[in-house]
């Protein structure tokens, strides 16, 4: 129970000073492990190493992963190639909500950020809306979807995060994504029909001609591609070929897919985009070593097992990995890191071994998708990006994503029945 109240109280810094104070997630996230710990009795020595350690295994983990995705889409973004991207998929895909969302979701994957998907879509996205109040909707449909995929599709930072946590996790990435996919993609339907119903009625006050948006730098489409088609060309090679292990197999993958998108740009383009992608991504990467310490901290502690025992009390297991979540996600706003803090907890208990693999990793995504408000940076990102004032965010933000986490939650209650 002590290590239980100090949890709390340390989660209940984090949110203060992260909202009173705007400071940098790794300073409040080392110091919060560093403040558990001292609380919690641990040797000075011990922690310090604990906290390293955890920095270690996320950097090992996501170091080259996270530069990878920043770098490509850095690429990208100085080629005009989101926008050849999106003008491909405007091809097959006729509706400008379907579009957007779709977009979204499959840019959110080799992209391996939410955010950095979102920020590079939105004059693209912002372009196909005919008034403003419909600009918005897609710019909702595309967030939502980019966070879908985020939180369930191997290989993004969360799943790997989730994969490398769980203990005897022996199932490969592709039957992962044969139960995600379908999962996924009705909750990609569901935000499209959400959002087209909130906003294709609107008022078209400020209408303007429905007309194709032109796209610059148009003419070479292929080489858009070029990056996605070598990462699953590696992909396919590393599982059947090479028979590599999922943290294994998205190092090869992420490399194979920068090295692709920087040998086919122009000599200025590959130096400024490495350097301003290396840049951004070093500061996630930091962010994600400061929850490696906490969440290091925190499973060298008895935390683990006693959440489970108090927990266990009142409620069937299933609950715990998913109540995590959502708390820890309330706490510090980054999926990420609710997935690698979540992950140590419960891999040190015997939920780990007493929960199949597939429905656990759904209990903790969605367990992060319940609260996205305050702390959580996208929510001020889609804000700003839309105009809205913070009710109209939450109403078409973070309800949605409330309601897709219920859904994940009766899913995984019911593969939990299934795969035993």
């Amino acid at each position: 129970m002590y290590s239980i109240l100090i949890f709390l109280v340390t989660i209940a810094l984090i949110s203060f000073v992260a909202i009173r104070y705007k400071t940098p997630p790794f300073l409040i996230l080392f110091s919060g492990a560093l403040f558990f710990g001292i609380a919690s009795g641990m040797p000075l020595d011990a922690l310090v190493q604990a906290a390293i350690s955890g920095m270690g295994r996320v950097f090992a983990l996501l170091g080259l992963v996270i530069v990878a995705g920043a770098v490509i889409a850095r690429v990208m973004q100085e080629q005009h190639q989101i926008g050849q991207i999106v003008d491909d998929l405007r091809s097959v895909v006729k509706k400008p909500f379907a579009l957007s969302g779709l977009a979204g979701f499959l840019l959110a994957i080799p992209l391996m950020c939410c955010i950095t998907a979102f920020v590079i879509l939105t004059p693209v996205i912002s372009g196909f809306g005919n008034n403003t109040e419909r600009a918005k909707g897609l710019l909702y449909t595309a967030a939502l979807g980019s966070l879908i995929s985020f939180a369930l599709i191997y290989p993004t930072p969360v799943i790997i995060a989730l994969f490398s946590a769980i203990p005897g996790m022996a199932i490969s990435p592709v039957i992962f994504d044969l139960y995600m996919l379908p999962i996924s993609l009705v909750l990609l339907a569901g935000a499209i029909l959400l959002m087209r119903h909130r906003f294709a009625g609107t008022p078209k006050k400020d209408q303007q001609p429905d007309e194709q948006v032109p796209l610059p730098g148009t003419q070479n489409h292929a080489r858009a591609w070029y990056p996605f088609i070598v990462m699953g060309l590696a992909m396919a090679l590393g599982i059947a070929l090479l028979r590599l292990s999922p943290s294994s197999l998205i190092q090869v993958v992420m490399f194979a897919g920068v090295v692709t998108a920087l040998a086919f740009a122009p000599a200025p383009v590959r130096t400024s985009a490495f350097t301003s992608g290396a840049k951004h991504a070093g500061v996630i990467i930091f962010d994600l070593c400061g929850a490696g310490a906490l969440g290091s901290v925190i499973a060298a502690s008895s935390l683990g097992m006693q959440a489970y025992s108090l927990l266990t009390l009142a409620l069937p297991a299933i609950f715990v990995p998913f109540l995590l979540a959502a708390l820890i996600q309330t706490a510090q706003g980054s999926r990420v890191v609710t997935a690698v803090i979540t992950g140590e907890i419960i891999a040190g208990t015997s939920i780990a071994a007493s929960i199949h693999p597939i429905p656990l990793i759904l209990l903790i995504s969605g367990g992060a998708c319940i609260v996205s408000y305050l702390t959580d940076p996208y929510f001020w990102l889609v804000q700003r990006a839309t105009g809205d004032d913070v009710t109209t965010v939450v109403k078409n933000y973070t309800i949605p994503l409330a309601a897709f986490g219920v859904v994940l939650f009766v899913v995984a209650a019911g593969l939990a029945l299934l795969l035993v």
